[in-house]
């Protein structure tokens, strides 16, 4: 496989900050000649275990997203009950809780759970940055922060889902749309914790904001805050949960906010980037990979060699 420069570049910075050895970097640079130049054929013929076969995720991202999804549909199933409580819906699901005072005493109090979550996401992610730093490994290419190249995966990968482009782009660990994803759920939770914030202190504003402002405030607070909740219920439902559970190839559920770990095949699908990395500090990954390609030769074909272990989604594309 001859890489693109951007690919190179990356695996140098990364043999580089990993301080690999002469005979791990001879070791790489052959397993990369030994891949096919069409990355379709390498993922479709490599073995993945549902639960995963490669680290993507630490227990402090997995806690974080545990508490994020479940603190914020239990916001959502009772905070809607509150805001249209003349509902016919509504009544009866503040009667079973308790009545109305006690459906806004849980909603306060999970709100409570989801803003320690959010300190905690912003802590870990300080906290492992300084370390990165200072170990001399810090990748802004590997965080979820937007970059130029994330415009250009986005054109080419629509080329290739329009049929104009042979290959997915070369994406890193975190792709667009998962960008698109962590942004916009960041956008939604701060505007939840605003407006929320309105509610419970209208003094503390009304202090802090412009005489005249603190009326106007309030009105728009009321209206942001159950249009930002159904906003996000829609997009979990209809947008999240299929990209990364229901889509052809995860179904049933991607195990990864589980487990913390990817499946290889969609590392080389979507990450090729980040699965060059997995060479480099992966020597288990390194043995596997060798195997596969010495018992399959890749290299040159144009279809699936016969008898390879094609993997359980190769129909998807």
């Amino acid at each position: 496989m001859k890489l693109s420069k951007e690919a190179e570049k990356l695996l140098q910075k990364c043999m580089q900050q990993n301080r690999t050895s002469d005979q791990d970097r001879k070791e790489v640079e052959d397993l990369i000649e030994m891949m096919p130049q069409d990355r379709v054929l390498l993922y479709k013929n490599v073995i993945s275990n549902p639960i995963g076969d490669l680290p993507r995720y630490s227990i402090h991202i997995r806690i974080q997203h545990l508490l994020t999804f479940s603190t914020f549909l239990l916001l959502a199933f009772t905070g809607l009950p509150v805001h249209f409580s003349d509902a016919f819906w509504a009544q009866p699901f503040n009667s079973m809780l308790g009545g109305i005072e006690v459906t806004r005493t849980i909603h306060r109090t999970l709100a409570a759970v989801m803003i320690f979550t959010m300190i905690y996401h912003i802590a870990t992610l300080a906290a492992g940055t300084i370390i990165q730093l200072a170990r001399g490994r810090f990748d802004m290419r590997r965080t979820v922060i937007p970059m130029y190249k994330d415009l250009q995966d986005m054109k080419e990968d629509v080329m290739y889902f329009a049929g104009t482009r042979k290959q997915r782009p070369e994406m890193d660990k975190f792709m667009y749309k998962q960008k698109i994803h962590y942004f916009a759920a960041a956008f939604g939770n701060s505007v939840m914790v605003l407006s929320g914030s309105a509610f419970l202190f209208p003094d503390i504003w009304a202090s802090i904001l412009p005489s005249g402002w603190a009326y106007y405030f309030q009105d728009i607070m009321r209206l942001a805050h159950p249009h930002e909740a159904l906003l996000a219920l829609v997009v979990i439902a209809f947008w999240h949960w299929y990209n990364v559970h229901l889509a052809p190839g995860r179904f049933p559920m991607q195990w990864t906010y589980l487990t913390g770990k990817i499946t290889r095949e969609h590392q080389i699908e979507e990450h090729f980037l980040e699965y060059l990395r997995n060479l480099v500090e992966q020597p288990a990954e390194r043995a596997y990979l060798r195997t596969l390609l010495q018992k399959y030769d890749l290299r040159g074909q144009g279809q699936l060699p016969e008898g390879a272990p094609a993997s359980a989604s190769a129909d998807r594309q």
